[in-house]
């Protein structure tokens, strides 16, 4: 037994596997339930007990080597697996950056700005939590005025100073500011976020966008108002694009519009977009009444100008043909990724 033991030994002290297999063969033959260990433990019973006491500790160092010699190849052979799943191979091509799409409100916005800049007009900004005075009063809505009942809004607090604080409900507080703190001529478009107290559902939103303009100046006229923004739908729309304007309603200007352009969907024959007539509404427009000019310090005798504002979700309906405004605010990856053509 004693040469069996030193021969099987030698040969674990030898033995070098190169892959799992080869260490699979070793543990089967030496460590298996009938592996050369047992069988070596079985004839260990039949041995004189004079043989026992020589042969006993001989026997556990042979089996301690078997284990050990099985659990250091496996641990290595395992590492050195792992490690060839994490190395790089510098040969091989990289893998490629995943490019980022703009968010198409973005790229509305962004065409609008650049048309009417062609124009001479610059973008102006201001804060989304207004006081009173600038998001009501100076644009023509004295307390209690009905018109105040077209916009619900979203009241943050009572100051007894500046009167009800709250989400602006338009961007047209960005031209009180203005022409609070300058001096005519004034030429510029107010792109901002907007809020009103509405349900949300596939039209309409509790928080959207506008772009809102502005040019008061000497002799401004009703037809300068109407030939900017004939050329603002050619520009974006597409040449061919038919307009109209029709009266309406706006406190901050006197004669007031809403202008409708020829539906870019069914191109005039009618559909759900345009509710079969042909024609799409995007935006209110009209001369700035006197009584804002003189609110903000202008003499209202000498300049006059015109305003519009158009929501920037209605224009992107139109120009991508998307019918649910709550894909804009969803960040569905899906969705976002179809505007990646549109990178510039």
């Amino acid at each position: 037994m004693q040469e069996k033991i030193n021969l099987y030994t030698a040969e674990i002290k030898s033995f070098s596997p190169t892959n799992a297999d080869e260490l699979e063969t070793f543990r089967i033959k030496f460590l298996g339930s009938k592996g050369i260990i047992k069988d070596i433990f079985d004839e260990f019973k039949s041995v004189s007990p004079e043989e026992k006491r020589t042969l006993g500790k001989v026997l556990n160092e042979f089996k301690v080597l078997a284990e050990q010699t099985y659990q250091s190849f496996k641990e290595s052979l395992e590492s050195q697996a792992s490690g060839a799943e994490t190395q790089i191979d510098a040969t091989l091509p990289g893998e490629g950056i995943e490019i980022g799409s703009r968010h198409p409100l973005s790229l509305v916005r962004k065409e609008i700005v650049e048309i009417f800049k062609k124009l001479g007009f610059s973008v102006a900004e201001g804060p989304e939590i207004e006081d009173d005075w600038h998001n009501f009063s100076a644009l023509n809505f004295p307390p209690e005025h009905p018109a105040r009942d077209m916009q619900d809004t979203f009241f943050i607090k009572k100051d007894a100073e500046n009167g009800d604080i709250a989400l602006r409900t338009h961007t047209s507080s960005v031209q009180v500011r203005m022409m609070e703190n300058g001096k005519p001529p004034f030429r510029a478009l107010m792109p901002g976020r907007v809020y009103r107290n509405e349900a949300i559902s596939a039209r309409a939103h509790c928080f959207f966008h506008q772009v809102e303009g502005l040019y008061v100046d000497e002799n401004v006229s009703f037809a300068d108002l109407k030939q900017t923004l004939f050329y603002f739908v050619q520009e974006l729309f597409g040449e061919g694009t038919k307009v109209r304007f029709r009266p309406s309603y706006f406190p901050f200007t006197e004669p007031s519009a809403e202008m409708d352009i020829s539906c870019s969907i069914c191109k005039g024959s009618g559909c759900q977009m345009c509710k079969q007539s042909g024609w799409v509404e995007i935006l209110g427009c009209g001369m700035v009444d006197p009584n804002v000019l003189e609110n903000c310090g202008i003499d209202g005798t000498k300049f006059t100008g015109f305003a519009f504002g158009m929501g920037i979700e209605r224009i992107t309906n139109l120009k991508y043909q998307i019918r649910d405004l709550r894909l804009f605010s969803e960040n569905d990856v899906r969705f976002l990724k179809q505007f990646q053509s549109e990178l510039t």
